[in-house]
């Protein structure tokens, strides 16, 4: 089994920051990419960033200059430093990992966490 735990969210003020993490476990062989998403009530599930194994980053346009994600391959986390947010920046960020078994990947969740931006 593989589980993802995220942790770091909550409610903070315009102009706020916040730090998420997400801890990986279980029979993690071969990790592709570990990265964030969000999904806003109403709205569809969006990348928000992600970091390959080569250590490749992504960054949706949305959020370049004001978040920054990291991993430690070691640990098998990842976490997202959130500055200058934003109130729509509120949401349900979800921890994804795509893990790679031979020629095939394979995506996982965390439950979400809550972020919340007031203004």
């Amino acid at each position: 089994q593989v589980q993802l735990v995220e942790s770091g969210g909550g409610l903070v003020q315009a102009g706020g920051s916040l730090r998420l993490s997400c801890a990986a476990s279980g029979s993690i062989f071969s990790i592709n990419t570990m990265g964030w998403y969000r999904q806003a009530p109403g709205k569809q599930r969006e990348l928000v960033a992600r970091i390959g194994s080569g250590g490749t980053l992504t960054y949706a346009d949305f959020v370049k200059g004001r978040f920054t994600i990291s991993r430690d391959n070691a640990k098998n986390t990842v976490a997202l430093q959130m500055n200058s947010l934003k109130p729509e920046d509120t949401a349900v960020y979800y921890c994804n990992l795509n893990l790679l078994r031979l020629d095939k990947d394979y995506d996982y969740w965390g439950q979400g966490t809550q972020v919340t931006v007031s203004s």
